[in-house]
């Protein structure tokens, strides 16, 4: 599934920490661990979301890409004329391809750049969700009396954990009762790698059938 580094070191820590922390934490308190990319990978607002970046993203990229073209098309031009331009010609020309250069450099800070617009509209997208996902895990947390969660995919090294320990269906169907998610029949299909068009929403309806926008058809489970 996942590739975990164990070196000795963090081997030592990580052990020694969590027999630390059972040692302190009271008989009814207990370590749990999410997936957190499971979790998302269930969400089919997540999806969809992570295609309208991805469309967005080539859509720039093209764009980008076109003025650099243009850079490339302006100095082979310049280089086959060079010999019979003028100084003062020659000059212009360069500065029109410096200046063209300088133009896709800005192109590209603008839409790809730390606070470009493909970052500015991830936030808009994924923050809410990530926001749900949190509200719901502290309250599966809260509701069980976990003292620790853990995410497996956050790059932690995790030397062994125990499926029963594994709260991400909870946090799933604690986050159905505020928007769409897989249904847990539907979840962990072997080899799926991509998000079932089946979902739910609060994983205790049983009840009606429809469709929800943005997702490639399948059955809805309708929320309470």
């Amino acid at each position: 599934m996942k590739a975990f580094k164990t070196l000795i070191l963090t081997a030592a820590l990580v052990c020694g920490g969590m027999m630390t922390a059972h040692a302190q934490l009271g008989g009814g308190q207990k370590i749990v661990y999410v997936d957190s990319e499971y979790i998302m990978e269930n969400i089919p607002e997540y999806g969809d979301a992570q295609e309208e970046l991805n469309a967005l993203s080539t859509k720039w990229q093209n764009e980008v890409k076109a003025v650099y073209d243009k850079v490339s098309e302006m100095y082979s031009k310049y280089q086959t004329e060079m010999l019979l331009l003028s100084e003062d010609q020659k000059r212009a020309r360069e500065q029109a391809i410096v200046d063209k250069e300088q133009e896709a450099k800005n192109l590209q800070m603008q839409y790809f750049g730390s606070e470009g617009q493909l970052y500015q509209k991830r936030t808009e997208l994924i923050q809410p969700i990530q926001e749900k996902v949190y509200t719901a895990m502290k309250e599966v947390a809260q509701t069980k009396n976990y003292a620790f969660v853990l995410d497996l995919a956050s790059g932690t090294s995790v030397l062994y954990a125990n499926d029963k320990n594994d709260i991400s269906d909870e946090v799933l169907d604690q986050l159905g009762n505020v928007m769409q998610t897989v249904r847990r029949e539907d979840r962990r299909k072997a080899n799926s790698g991509t998000m079932s068009g089946t979902t739910s929403g609060n994983s205790g309806n049983k009840g009606k059938s429809g469709s929800t926008g943005g997702t490639k058809g399948g059955s809805v489970k309708s929320k309470n």
